[in-house]
């Protein structure tokens, strides 16, 4: 090849490189914070800040964390909320909403108004003490208002207008509310209570399109049957997952796909998405070692059979060395390299649409 032709392919190769960082630069700025809502899954540490014991923020909670600290969030390190925002060249951690270091500059990069422990249905919340789908939805007004205060009304709207919104609720209303406690199983079949909750998941997304949302993920529910608190109380299967649970998950999930089909139709301007996660975590649940896990049966902290939240800290002793080859950190919450794993398919799925 003569000089002249390696020059002009050493151009060419820059110029394509060129575009193709100005892509990637531009695909980053399509998403201008992450906005959450949603229950222990995707809470960062708001529950620090109410009178509750759903709480995360001791150890061995975020041993894995940058720092090795317990910021509340309920696993050893980090959400799939947090790898999500860091894929969009956000920063690598959502800030909880509630907590007061955070400035408006660093909120306005994305919040999480989640709580551990609630649901869709506000007697999930109150079971457990948190704050309800309906009062996260309140601070999301507020932080509205702040951003006005503190960026300009101009910047606000852009950002409120741009950002992604993440909704990942559900389960508390099953293994809180419905099994245990015989007060909805009484008013409604399994069947009926699922419909139900996909009304209020409905309502609550079209409640954050009237307030500026547009870009709206809603996240699926994994085989909550398979953690390990569900195969330890599954009186009929000792050990082994809740099928029962699982069948409610997959009911759950095709009506949830169904009202985000109508949500798109109906909220003009808005795009809706559903984030499969059953299968993945179905997947990991059934062939563990292709994914680099040792244990699917048991959380890392404490027996791993039924310790989460205080309960976890009490048996921080027992704490396994290695969370990486856990899929659970405490018997109902992911550890954060299943987290990760979840997130990956999110991003290349559901979020596709957004990059």
């Amino acid at each position: 090849m003569k000089s002249t032709e390696r020059l002009c392919c050493y151009w060419l190769l820059l110029l394509v490189a060129h575009f193709s960082l100005s892509a990637t630069r531009a695909a980053a700025g399509k998403v201008s914070a992450v906005i959450v809502f949603g229950d222990s899954t995707v809470d960062a540490g708001n529950n620090n800040f109410i009178p509750t014991v759903a709480k995360g923020n001791f150890p061995p909670y975020g041993q894995d964390f940058d720092g090795g600290v317990a910021t509340g969030r309920f696993s050893n390190g980090r959400l799939v909320t947090d790898f999500i925002s860091e894929a969009f060249r956000l920063p690598s951690s959502v800030p909880a909403y509630l907590d007061p270091t955070y400035t408006i500059d660093q909120l306005a990069m994305g919040v999480s108004f989640a709580s551990g422990g609630t649901g869709l249905d506000h007697l999930t919340a109150q079971i457990a003490s948190v704050i309800p789908l309906s009062q996260q939805l309140e601070y999301f007004k507020e932080y509205k208002e702040r951003l006005k205060r503190g960026k300009g009304e101009s910047v606000a709207n852009q950002i409120i207008a741009e950002a992604l919104y993440i909704f990942s609720i559900g389960t508390n209303d099953f293994i809180v509310n419905y099994f245990p406690i015989p007060l909805r199983s009484t008013q409604y079949t399994a069947s009926e209570y699922v419909t139900y909750l996909i009304g209020l998941a409905d309502a609550a997304v079209r409640d954050a399109y009237d307030l500026g949302a547009r870009k709206i993920e809603f996240t699926g529910l994994a085989p909550f049957g398979c953690i390990p608190a569900s195969r330890t109380l599954n009186h009929d299967e000792p050990g082994e997952c809740n099928e029962e649970y699982n069948q409610v998950a997959i009911k759950f999930n095709a009506e949830l796909q169904e009202a985000v089909s109508k949500l798109n139709g109906d909220l003009a301007g808005a795009q809706v998405v559903y984030a499969e996660t059953y299968s993945v975590v179905s997947a990991i649940v059934a062939d563990p070692s292709d994914y680099g896990f040792e244990n699917i049966e048991q959380g890392c902290c404490g027996t791993g059979l039924i310790e989460t939240s205080v309960i976890c800290g009490l048996y921080q002793q027992l704490t396994c060395q290695d969370a990486d080859k856990y899929v659970f950190f405490d018997s109902v919450h992911p550890s954060e390299r299943t987290y990760r794993i979840v997130a990956d398919q999110i991003l290349n799925t559901a979020l596709q649409v957004f990059m």
